[in-house]
């Protein structure tokens, strides 16, 4: 069975009342841990609280003790790679090795626009990608100064100290379903890829094609970890899951929404490990359901271990 994590949308209204919260309630009901997106905003609709990555993972670095946490995904396309390989060195150091580092492309084309950042079309996000997964994994890795001459970025004589206290540093987590540009990526550079909002079915056969690359490139196939992104949605009964709904029940399920009540998200939940998922990172739309997530900690949590 997976373990379960919470996923929120960061640009969706998070302040620091809002995080204070969920970080108690990851830590003391027994969540594997608590993630988030780094967007300005939302695609759409009216701006809202948006409170800063890094700054947010800093404080959850030193007021939690167990969870992992951590981005998913950061994008590249404004946040730059030397940057960020230094900042999550230093956050992982602080928070004890519980930072998993998700970087991506970036997607959103009105943020990008209104705060000056150039997206690029699809082609170039992806060479870019490439091109900071190469400076984060170099800068983490290497003891020794390195060097990278690329179309976006440039190292020269270039070392992060003080060194990451684990290994490596923080694993490298790629999310995403693209199977021409995202799953070589992953089977290039990454420590775990994250697939978002499939069924089962899909997600198993996504991952038997991410062992095949893994195999090409010589790595083994458990070197990659694999967990899951998907929207949770539980109420006590079937009814009162389907009343939180802001579409049609079973479209969303076709999806890969997890929906229901505790029985049902246990079954759910035991398909995902059957096909491979190991932590499910269950996005969690309304922030302030700290309910909903107590009734996931009493009636789902103790029956996955």
């Amino acid at each position: 069975m997976p373990d379960v994590a919470i996923m929120i949308e960061g640009q969706d209204g998070l302040n620091w009342e809002r995080w204070q919260r969920l970080a108690a309630a990851a830590q003391d009901l027994g969540f594997a841990g608590l993630y988030r997106s780094d967007h300005f905003t939302n695609a759409d609709g009216p701006h809202r609280d948006a409170l800063e990555l890094w700054t947010s993972l800093t404080w959850l670095a030193g007021h939690t003790r167990r969870i992992e946490f951590g981005p998913m995904v950061s994008p590249v396309s404004f946040r730059n790679p030397v940057i960020t390989a230094w900042t999550a060195a230093a956050v992982d150091d602080l928070s004890g090795g519980r930072l998993r580092l998700g970087l991506g492309a970036g997607w959103q084309e009105r943020e990008h626009r209104a705060y000056g950042f150039d997206l690029l079309d699809v082609g170039g996000r992806f060479r870019r990608l490439r091109e900071a997964l190469e400076v984060v994994t170099r800068l983490l890795r290497s003891d020794q100064p390195t060097a990278f001459d690329g179309e976006f970025f440039h190292l020269e004589d270039a070392l992060l100290l003080p060194r990451p206290k684990r290994p490596g540093g923080p694993p490298i987590v790629i999310g995403g379903n693209g199977q021409r540009r995202t799953l070589p990526l992953v089977a290039e550079f990454a420590d775990e890829w994250n697939g978002v909002i499939v069924t089962a079915e899909r997600y198993a056969r996504l991952s038997a094609e991410l062992d095949g690359l893994l195999d090409r490139r010589g790595r083994p196939r458990d070197a990659v970890r694999r967990t899951l992104m998907t929207r949770v949605v539980a109420g006590r009964t079937e009814t009162e899951a389907i009343e939180k709904l802001d579409g049609d029940p079973q479209a969303l399920r076709d999806r890969g929404v997890v929906i229901g009540e505790p029985a049902a998200i246990v079954d759910q939940l035991g398909r995902l490990g059957e096909a491979g998922v190991q932590r499910v990172m269950a996005q969690w739309l309304d922030m302030d359901d700290i309910a909903g997530l107590e009734l996931l900690a009493a009636e789902v949590l103790p029956k996955l271990g």
